[in-house]
């Protein structure tokens, strides 16, 4: 478990977008989630489900809902959280994870990513340097691709998937509609290792653990 510093502010409803101020110095600790994580990853999720168009979603899943789909990734598709690095109690401040591409057996080699953070903890480089231990982790069990899809504008989360070595594949014009209007999407695509012929199988992320290189 890496820890690293950083700023906090008084605790308040969490808003996508928003920027943290300074405060306190508190321990930040990267680590695999856990099942009784769910209900707060859920409560982090919920405000970009139900303010704004940085999800699809229309109605925020319950704590069982996120736990269901935390166990769906059966070992091989990581799951991670910043957390306040307490050893006991410790509150999830952020989470970020990765799930299949796509259901075809083709498209196997290949994740799509998601990091949120909760809104007074951004802007203070938390969530780029868990997606990064997020990436490293990826790239570790042998993925070669991972792709991520964003709504359209979002300078917040283009510039935090560039800045993590992500870059920009296609747009697809109005493809969701909410908050009574249309929505293009952006594909953000990042190699994570060379196309070999054939390609190894991904290892699970049971059996490599959580990654941070530099």
């Amino acid at each position: 478990m890496r820890r690293v510093r950083r700023h906090a502010r008084e605790p308040q409803r969490p808003q996508p977008g928003a920027d943290a101020g300074q405060g306190d110095l508190v321990l930040i600790a990267f680590r695999p989630a856990r099942p009784d994580d769910a209900a707060a990853i859920a409560a982090i999720y919920a405000p970009y489900v139900m303010t704004g168009t940085v999800s699809f979603e229309t109605e925020a899943p319950d704590a069982a809902t996120m736990a269901e789909r935390m166990a769906a990734s059966d070992g091989l598709y990581p799951w991670l959280v910043a957390t306040n690095g307490e050893a006991e109690g410790d509150s999830v401040l952020a989470y970020a994870y990765a799930t299949k591409f796509r259901e075809r057996p083709a498209y196997r080699y290949v994740v799509e990513t998601s990091v949120y953070v909760v809104g007074p903890a951004q802007g203070q480089g938390m969530g780029r340097t868990l997606y990064r231990a997020l990436i490293d982790t990826l790239r570790a069990q042998g993925f070669v691709q991972a792709v991520s899809v964003i709504s359209l504008p979002n300078d917040y989360s283009i510039t935090l998937h560039e800045a993590t070595g992500f870059r920009r594949a296609g747009v697809l014009r109005e493809m969701g509609f909410k908050q009574g209007r249309w929505i293009d999407v952006g594909f953000w695509q990042c190699e994570l290792n060379d196309a070999s012929i054939p390609p190894a199988e991904p290892k699970k992320f049971s059996e490599v653990g959580l990654v941070q290189r530099g």
